[in-house]
Order: C-alpha cells, then structure tokens, then sequence
C-alpha cells in the first residue's frame, strides 16, 4: 500500500495523540470525519497501524535499568534465539542486526539482581554463544514515534 500525504498527515497525529477522534483530527486537517475515519480503517486494515497504546515513564513504574545486550548465535540458531527471547516480558525490542554481533536487545530492570537473572538466563538458551551487556547511564531521548 502506498501512502499518500493524507495518510501521513493523519499517522503523524495519531502518533503524538493517539486518543484524537476522528471528529478532532477531520477539523484540524481540514477534511471530512468520514474520510479521516475510512483512512484510518484502511491503515488498520494493512497492518500500517498495529495498534494504539500510551507513551509510559518506565522509571515511574520502577524500571530504573535500562540494557543494551547484544547476542552472538551458534549454529545459524538466530531466529530461534530471538523468537525466544521476544517472549520476556521486560525485553522492549528485539532487533537481527549487522556487525559483529547477531542480536540487539532492549530491556528494562526494576534492579541489578534482576538484569543479572536475566543474562545468566540468556547464556542458558540453546546456541547462545555469547553475550555483551551494556546498561544505560542516562536517557538522552527514547521516543519510537516518528513525529
């Protein structure tokens, strides 16, 4: 599906307020609700939008640990190991990447004595061979949003 400057219009401010109605977003870009509204079941539709969710302060929940851990595969185990590990509830992205490395992930700690649970559970799962973990010092900027 090829977006036009309508649907990026109508993405752009759904990603900053996701709980704009129709009637709101059809005044502010100038069109009609009906319109916004097929636009938006369209994009639904083709899987461009997955979902609407809040925008969350992981530190106010108690997540003050953020890590960066990347993963070397054994035995071309990759999807695997990554599959496995999108399960965890606490892991916050899971990326096959290039490099030296064969995994990148994103998780989040409430303490250290969790984050190391977590790495020593990540040298148990078949075809791991290594991990390097790197913990976050500060948060410069964490927004997925492309706004």
């Amino acid at each position: 599906m090829k977006l036009d400057e309508t649907d990026e219009k109508i993405l752009k401010n759904l990603m900053v307020d996701a709980r704009s109605s129709a009637r709101k977003l059809a005044l502010k870009l100038g069109m009609s609700t009906v319109t916004v509204l097929s636009r938006i079941k369209k994009l639904e539709k083709e899987k461009i939008i997955c979902g609407y969710t809040a925008v969350i302060d992981h530190e106010k929940l108690g997540y003050v640990l953020t890590a960066v851990i990347e993963i070397i595969a054994k035995n071309d185990k990759i999807e695997d190991i990554e599959n496995e590990i999108s399960k965890f509830e606490n892991v916050c992205g899971v990326y096959d990447i290039t490099g030296s490395t064969d995994t990148m992930i994103i998780a989040k700690f409430k303490e250290r004595r969790e984050l190391s649970k977590f790495v020593k559970g990540l040298a148990s799962i078949p075809n791991v061979e290594n991990t390097i973990t790197h913990v976050v010092l500060n948060t410069v900027k964490e927004d997925f949003r492309l706004t």
